[in-house]
């Protein structure tokens, strides 16, 4: 199923967001909320940016925005900060209240995170913040490591990458465990430890017409084909 996610870089023109020497969260807020678009666009959903460029946009016009475009998702990408530069380190995710597919998308997000080296922070409710205040469909922040960590910044530089696939692949978890009524079960049909292999493989695939699936699982990049509902109809699927 093609869900409708709007993708938020946060911050953005004269609002920087937090700084560390000369990084701007903007900057970093932008190039990752790019990268998991893009992710979740090949796997086959229908992917809405806040902003794709250093422009300003209030919290409150990104909330209606996601409104308009009926999105059935709202993910807001950030890095977080703290008052002692080097003090504090991992990710955290946002959100409005706990209702079941916001936590569940939270966690698994983490989860995934967790595997990239971040410590997990766990989920937290703001009831503040008008990004998930005013959005009408589930919506989470995640802050991603402390821009004035320079562990944190080590790792979300040397493992880009695989933040990008970690957080997509969080979603689409999350949205996949909860769209549906039960376990559903998926066909691996390939592991892979260079990125590009398991890009080949799904891009074939979904030239044949099979709803396909790319998975971060720790170094290695599964393709994942099938919503299969019984572990028989799985099996049957790997027989054919």
């Amino acid at each position: 199923m093609a869900y409708r996610i709007a993708i938020d870089a946060g911050h953005g023109g004269y609002d920087n967001g937090a700084m560390y020497r000369e990084r701007l969260e903007k900057d970093d807020n932008l190039n990752l909320a790019l990268a998991v678009g893009e992710i979740l666009a090949y796997s086959g959903m229908d992917v809405i940016f806040t902003r794709i460029d250093d422009s300003y946009i209030s919290p409150l016009e990104r909330a209606y925005m996601a409104n308009e475009e009926n999105a059935d998702l709202f993910v807001s990408i950030h890095r977080n900060s703290s008052p002692t530069l080097n003090t504090y380190s991992g990710v955290q995710t946002l959100i409005y209240e706990e209702d079941g597919l916001n936590q569940h998308i939270a966690k698994a997000i983490n989860q995934e995170l967790e595997e990239v080296g971040f410590t997990d922070l766990g989920v937290d409710v703001r009831t503040e913040l008008a990004v998930l205040r005013r959005t009408k469909m589930p919506a989470l922040l995640v802050e991603v490591g402390f821009i004035n960590s320079d562990s944190d910044n080590e790792l979300f530089d040397d493992q880009f990458n695989e933040i990008a696939y970690a957080i997509a692949s969080g979603i689409l978890e999350g949205l996949g465990e909860e769209a549906e009524e039960g376990q559903l079960y998926r066909v691996q049909v390939g592991l892979f430890r260079i990125l590009s292999n398991a890009q080949n493989l799904q891009n074939n695939l979904i030239d044949a017409g099979y709803d396909v699936l790319l998975v971060s699982q720790g170094d290695y990049y599964a393709v994942q084909v099938g919503e299969l509902q019984t572990m028989d109809d799985a099996q049957n699927w790997n027989r054919n």
